[in-house]
């Protein structure tokens, strides 16, 4: 796990610009409010002092799985600017990211921003490990990460159920104290993950480990998203034995009106597979179309919670 920041550090095809990829940004559906209600069709591009903005974004950045036609490093840049800039998104939760090109990203985008990255490893069927590099000269790891306008604390690499041979990717949660809100970002394994067994399915228990990670600390001002790689579960489908209770009692889905769990692709092929899902009072949400990814961004608006009341 590398840790970025705005000051330092430790640890594809034809570019269009800043002001066609803001364009391409705008390109959103309104989601659904809390049980009975409307949210409005957008939201405003400044950030309320009274609500937190959270993202989720696969941002098809590791060329070698598919994405080699999904724009530059440049393209999703502006996409993430956009993003802060637009939408006032304020926390970003991002999976197939490059180390390297998160690292820019806190760069370009202020001394105010701060990333962590968690990079996917390889696992053979002998158990030896590598980390799945990024294609491109200088774009580093493959991975996970979290994008804050605000230092990002108490970070933790959760670990869960693996392939035996295949890719694993931890999930990893963080607080974010400016804004008083706890993160936790997810990129479940697909079906057929583990190249030693192809025939588990290893989404139940993956989904059970970021649920249980999120109630480990303040499950009421935790946010839980990602790409889970599952649908959701609507009218008795298959995919309803692979999620934890908790998912739609705790929480509420950021696309979630009443009910109905049914949302909003997020994927190019049509189904919903991208989530953000809250405790908080839910204001607003969108799935954005970023034109660089096979993936939309799913965007939330919630109240602010109060600040905690120490009883030290």
């Amino acid at each position: 796990m590398h840790r970025h920041t705005g000051t330092g550090i430790r640890g594809r095809a034809r570019r269009f610009g800043r002001a066609a990829a803001v364009l391409g940004l705008l390109t959103t559906a309104a989601c659904t409010s809390a049980p009975g209600s409307t949210m409005p069709s957008a939201l405003p591009p400044e950030a309320a002092p009274d609500t937190v903005t959270v993202a989720t974004w696969n941002m098809c950045g590791v060329e070698q799985w598919g994405c080699a036609d999904k724009g530059s490093p440049d393209d999703k840049l502006q996409q993430l600017r956009a993003l802060a800039e637009w939408r006032g998104v304020r926390v970003m939760l991002l999976q197939e990211v490059c180390s390297e090109d998160l690292l820019s990203a806190a760069r370009r985008l202020g001394k105010d921003w701060h990333s962590e990255f968690d990079p996917y490893v390889s696992v053979d069927e002998a158990g030896r490990s590598v980390p799945v590099g990024c294609t491109g000269e200088g774009r580093g790891q493959a991975g996970s990460g979290l994008l804050a306008a605000s230092p990002l604390t108490e970070v933790q690499a959760v670990p869960t159920q693996q392939p035996t041979a295949g890719v694993h990717r931890r999930f990893l949660c963080a607080q974010v104290p400016a804004q008083g809100v706890r993160v936790c970002n997810g990129h479940v394994a697909l079906r057929g993950a583990d190249t030693a067994h192809p025939d588990r399915d290893f989404r139940e228990e993956q989904l059970r480990s970021l649920f249980e990670a999120a109630a480990q600390q303040a499950p009421d001002r935790t946010i839980v998203g990602g790409d889970f790689n599952s649908p959701p579960p609507v009218g008795g489908s298959s995919s309803s034995g692979l999620w934890p209770a908790e998912a739609y009692t705790t929480y509420q889905e950021c696309d979630q009106k009443g009910g109905s769990r049914a949302g909003r692709r997020t994927h190019d092929d049509g189904a919903k597979i991208d989530y953000l899902f809250t405790a908080l009072p839910r204001t607003g949400c969108q799935v954005v179309d970023t034109t660089f990814s096979d993936h939309r961004a799913l965007v939330m608006r919630v109240s602010r919670p109060a600040p905690e009341v120490s009883t030290s």
